[in-house]
């Protein structure tokens, strides 16, 4: 049986850097997903391992709190663990480490198994004789808050985009890291200087697909602190839910 935490090194390539030379946020979510993937598919439960079965993992929510994010060219390290196994979710957790072993962060995600065809949840308790539970690891430490509840009040939307060609994943349908980068793209450059990233979260709704038009709604809290909310520009419904807290 192989380790519960499963470790990935990574590097800061200069084309997978922002502006202030640092890691980008949406680069470190793709990282995440591919460790996901890999520790999931080398235990027996990641999407290459349910060939003929037309099932795949869907992202439902996702955290990531950074005290500092790796610099350009500086390598650092990925875990990742099962934290728990509900019956129609799982909560994974990550850590990541810089090129000194220091933890310079943490992040959170929730998981549904589901049908390609029709789309309805896989019972993981009993997915392949309970293999998930047995990879549960509820000891390690994540310290960092579960997400919150997210409500926003705007009544005119800041942004509206149309999904094109660059957002649509092998599914189908808008990548979930997608929609983190279109969210920090309502920010400018001047305050992002200002105010780094402290803590993204991401709840997602509803999927949508090539074509459609969202429509990004801000409250901000204050200075530090906003909430957004992607809703479908056809019927107002909601696709995604977001939380950002800002240094």
């Amino acid at each position: 049986m192989l380790p519960k935490v499963g470790t990935t090194r990574l590097c800061c390539e200069p084309f997978h850097s922002d502006f202030s030379n640092h890691l980008k946020l949406s680069v470190l979510g793709n990282h995440l997903l591919n460790c996901t993937e890999q520790h999931a598919a080398a235990r027996g439960f990641g999407m290459a391992n349910f060939n003929g079965e037309s099932l795949t993992w869907v992202l439902s929510r996702l955290v990531v709190e950074m005290e500092s994010m790796p610099q350009r060219d500086e390598w650092f390290e990925i875990d990742t663990w099962v934290e728990k196994v509900y019956r129609l979710f799982t909560d994974r957790n990550y850590a990541v480490r810089n090129q000194q072993g220091q933890v310079v962060g943490y992040g959170r995600s929730t998981w549904a198994l589901i049908g390609m065809e029709d789309r309805k949840p896989i019972d993981l308790v009993s997915m392949h004789d309970g293999l998930l539970q047995q990879y549960t690891c509820p000891e390690q430490p994540c310290p960092i808050d579960k997400p919150a509840r997210v409500k926003v009040t705007a009544a005119e939307p800041e942004r509206s985009i149309t999904a094109i060609y660059s957002d649509i994943d092998i599914n189908g349908h808008v990548n979930s890291i997608r929609y983190i980068e279109h969210v920090l793209d309502l920010f400018s450059l001047d305050y992002l200087r200002e105010h780094p990233l402290h803590r993204f979260e991401i709840a997602y709704v509803s999927e949508s697909y090539f074509g459609d038009v969202l429509d990004f709604y801000v409250d901000h809290t204050d200075a530090t602190h906003c909430q957004v909310e992607v809703r479908q520009h056809k019927d107002q419904s909601v696709v995604c839910r977001c939380k950002l807290d800002f240094k």
